[in-house]
């Protein structure tokens, strides 16, 4: 049987599964995704077939945040939801997910921080014995 996780926004106008495994945590630092999120993005990443959309009352939105990803959130609440690297081919089959917005218990644990060389300069990272990366 295959491993199942429920997600939503914050006001729960996108809910979404993922029907299969998920890798580890991985929190990302980089510019982009500090700017999104207020602070280091965590997310999860997944196989694109895996990942059903459930219910999004017209209110996923798109962000073409480059060439090569785009980035999915919530136009009700704001909720930044996932990450699609659709541009490029070897990742375009996955997509990253906001490991915040599955529902508990989620049987995770942080896995990797990466890019260190652009961390905000407002926070220590945690000692939580997930490998260091500074660049991806």
């Amino acid at each position: 049987m295959s491993e199942m996780h429920r997600g939503q926004c914050l006001c729960g106008a996108v809910k979404f599964d993922i029907a299969g495994p998920l890798k580890d945590v991985s929190a990302c630092h980089c510019g982009q995704c500090r700017q999104w999120s207020g602070h280091y993005w965590a997310s999860v990443n997944s196989a694109l077939d895996d990942l059903e959309i459930l219910d999004a009352e017209d209110s996923l939105r798109w962000y073409r945040a480059s060439d090569f990803a785009r980035r999915g959130f919530c136009s009700v609440c704001g909720s930044s939801l996932f990450w699609h690297a659709d541009g490029l081919d070897e990742h375009k089959d996955r997509i990253a997910i906001a490991a915040g917005a599955l529902e508990r218990p989620t049987g995770l644990k942080t896995g990797e921080h990466i890019f260190l060389e652009s961390q905000g300069d407002y926070y220590e990272l945690p000692e939580d014995g997930a490998t260091q990366f500074d660049t991806d």
